[in-house]
Formats: C-alpha cells, structure tokens, sequence
C-alpha cells in the first residue's frame, strides 16, 4: 500500500474566538511554512487519523506520515518548525520532558476555561456534538446556473 504524502496539519477549533485568535497569533509570529493551519470543523479528520473527540478536546499536529501529537506536545511541534529561531527554541523547550510536566496541566485548564478567555465565547464551551462540523468531504456540488 503506497501512502500519498501530505503537508503536515495544525487542527484548532475553529468555533472557539480565543483558539482562533492564538491560532492566528501563531501563524503571523511564528510562521511555519508548508504546515496548513487550519480549524478542524473545516477538515476531514477521518484521513488524518484524528476523532471528533480529539479534536475538539486538543490542538492536533498532524505530519507528513500522519504521526499525530496533541495539546502542548502539538504546539511544540509547531513551533520548531518555524522559520524563527527564537521560536523554534521555544519550540524545543515545551517540547521537554519537564517542561510538559507543567504545561500539560495549564493546557488543560485552559482548555477546560476557554470559554472565559479574551475572545472566548459560550460557544466555546459546547461539547462538539452540539456545533456544527463541515466535513468537505461531504460537501455538496455548488448549483448550476442556467442560462435562459
């Protein structure tokens, strides 16, 4: 079985104001070329590898072999493959054992709060299966328009 290789992907929720805007923090200052960062309502997880529950409960980094890292393990991966060296230092920092030790903690509580961060919304707060996923893959075929 030959397996097609693909950029690799950062998944956020994208119903989330707060995830998004870090998402976006992360795009201008930490650019990472060739990695689509993208909110998982707009993705087909199914390929990646990734569960709905997955991705609503954590940022997923997904590479080019499909290996799949989360929460702050997620971010560091990200973030060392930036085209700044300071923040591919950063990077390699959160990447650390010990650092991990307190970072997974404070990513869960803020994930838990996001609805209560700058920017964060009620919506936020809803479990996935009560927002709305758009799978392109089951996109519908955009109507024609007839001429007359």
């Amino acid at each position: 079985m030959v397996r097609t290789r693909r950029p690799p992907v950062f998944l956020y929720d994208g119903d989330c104001a707060f995830c998004s805007a870090s998402a976006g923090f992360l795009e201008r200052r930490a650019p990472t070329p060739g990695t689509e960062v993208v909110p998982w309502q707009f993705t087909a997880l199914e390929p990646l590898g990734v569960t709905l529950q997955e991705a609503d409960e954590s940022v997923v980094h997904v590479d080019e072999e499909l290996h799949r890292t989360y929460g702050p393990v997620a971010i560091a991966v990200l973030l060392r493959s930036s085209t700044s060296a300071l923040w591919r230092i950063v990077g390699r920092l959160l990447g650390l054992r010990l650092t991990l030790l307190v970072a997974w903690p404070v990513y869960r509580w803020v994930a838990r709060n996001r609805h209560r961060m700058p920017g964060g919304t009620a919506t936020c707060s809803l479990p996935a299966a009560d927002r709305e996923h758009h799978d392109p893959s089951d996109a519908e075929p955009e109507p024609q328009l007839q001429s007359h």
